[in-house]
């Protein structure tokens, strides 16, 4: 299988400077690819001069995480798998080979993750991705590995190849084919849950997303946006309800409908309990762009919904519930 690993870049030229070269160093039989996103911040003027194996693929502005892939990876037609890796992982030594091992040994598998580490405290679990992920009933992300805001250790308690319904996008082997089958990301989304809503889509479609922990990377995280940032909790909001709405079979979209607006009421109100206005504001964003998404989101359900081959596996409990209880770790 030829297979890319694809960096997207926007203003990231120390990630790049830090990172790129143990990619480089830990990277065998497949092609290197940075995607930029319109940097102003010397990337392209660094990777030309510095990084001349690399492959460039030149965007002209940032069209964020899911357009900047989406224009990045029709530019390389030739290749059958493709490794969407953030400018903030290092690799560890022979990474790459188990995840294209389980694509090209299972024809149903069309998303296999690696376990993701914390670069800043290398015992613990990376926040976004861990060792892959689940969606509770209500629709809420969590990992194996994380609920909410904790984070386990790593003691070897995911060490097992196994099925999950979501893999983190900041290290994301897949089928070439099958991300231009499927449109690769919902654009409108722009950064964050893309990945979860293309994966939903995967276990739509009849096939399979899978961790394969013999894979590990450390993962920086926050690299773009920080976790307090009113931007990333508008988007997490908004990207969270477009996805249920286009994705949920009916029973939990309905148990959604009811539920969720009064926990992003409670979640707004923390916010300015907290003195965070900005946050609480961006809860209202949220759902104020999803209402105005309402009839194209329906549209989209319709065709992702038309020919559904499989569900994906859903966590029957609340995660939140769960967390508040304090059984904070699987």
């Amino acid at each position: 299988m030829k297979c890319a690993v694809v960096i997207l870049n926007w203003n990231g030229l120390q990630h790049l400077q830090h990172y790129l070269p143990c990619v480089v160093a830990t990277t065998h039989d497949a092609d290197i690819v940075v995607a930029d996103n319109g940097s102003t911040d010397g990337s392209i003027e660094w990777l030309r001069s510095e990084m001349s194996a690399v492959r460039l693929v030149l965007l002209d502005k940032n069209y964020g995480f899911a357009g900047g892939y989406n224009r990045a990876l029709a530019q390389l037609p030739e290749y059958d798998t493709f490794v969407l890796l953030n400018s903030d992982i290092d690799p560890t030594e022979g990474w790459l080979a188990p995840l294209v091992e389980q694509l090209e040994r299972n024809a149903d598998v069309a998303v296999v993750v690696p376990k993701i580490l914390d670069d800043k405290c290398r015992n613990k679990f990376e926040y976004a991705g861990a060792a892959g992920g689940f969606i509770d009933i209500l629709g809420y992300p969590f990992c194996r590995g994380r609920i909410l805001s904790t984070v386990e250790c790593d003691k070897g308690q995911y060490d097992t190849a196994c099925d999950v319904m979501w893999g983190s996008g900041a290290a994301f082997c897949c089928r070439a084919e099958l991300f231009r089958t499927m449109g690769g990301f919902s654009e409108e989304f722009f950064a964050h849950q893309e990945e979860i809503d293309l994966c939903w889509r995967v276990w739509l479609s009849g096939q399979r997303v899978m961790v394969e922990p013999r894979s590990k990377v450390y993962h920086l995280g926050g690299a773009t946006l920080s976790a307090d940032s009113p931007f990333k909790t508008m988007l997490n909001h908004r990207n969270n309800l477009a996805m249920l709405f286009r994705c949920a079979p009916s029973w939990q979209r309905a148990l959604v409908a009811v539920v969720r607006p009064l926990l992003d009421l409670a979640a707004a109100m923390s916010y300015l309990l907290q003195g965070k206005r900005a946050s609480a504001k961006a809860v209202w964003s949220a759902w104020r762009d999803f209402l105005r998404w309402h009839s194209r989101l329906a549209t989209e359900r319709k065709a992702i919904r038309a020919n559904v081959k499989g569900e994906a596996p859903v966590y029957y409990g609340s995660i939140v519930v769960r967390y508040i209880f304090g059984r904070k770790t699987f």
